[in-house]
């Protein structure tokens, strides 16, 4: 995808790891080593059993449309956007994270719940952003 106008992640000590992944195409989230439950957002702690035993790992890039919603106002940086798609998706192994839902017309008849997405990556400066788009997208 190309360069936009849009903000601009900025790495912390936390998420850098997530970060360094997204720049090779890869999308990471960590693993407690203690009780093997894969989380997001970047933290030092598990949040299921406080363990600092964690690992950074890369996932399939495949997940589900959880929720979303269809924001029509644009924010900053999204004005040539608009409608765009802020959703939950659940990744197949079992985290959720808040995105955008891109490479389909933004309706709710092509926003089915559980409809199955894969990562795509956006350019935003030096950073590359994950976006989900329908896995049976043609590129």
């Amino acid at each position: 995808m190309t360069a936009s106008r849009k903000p601009v992640p900025k790495a912390t000590p936390d998420t850098q790891p997530f970060w360094d992944g997204t720049a090779t195409g890869e999308l990471r989230v960590q693993r407690c080593r203690a009780c093997s439950r894969h989380y997001f957002y970047p933290r030092p702690g598990c949040p299921r059993c406080g363990s600092g035993d964690v690992e950074w790992v890369t996932t399939s890039g495949r997940a589900t449309l959880y929720s979303y919603v269809i924001s029509y106002q644009p924010a900053p940086g999204f004005q040539d956007d608009g409608p765009y798609a802020i959703a939950v998706v659940e990744l197949e192994e079992g985290v959720r994270m808040m995105t955008n839902i891109v490479g389909v017309e933004i309706t709710p008849e092509n926003l089915p719940l559980d409809m199955e997405l894969r990562v795509v990556f956006e350019r935003r400066g030096d950073m590359r952003v994950p976006l989900f788009e329908p896995a049976g997208a043609v590129r």
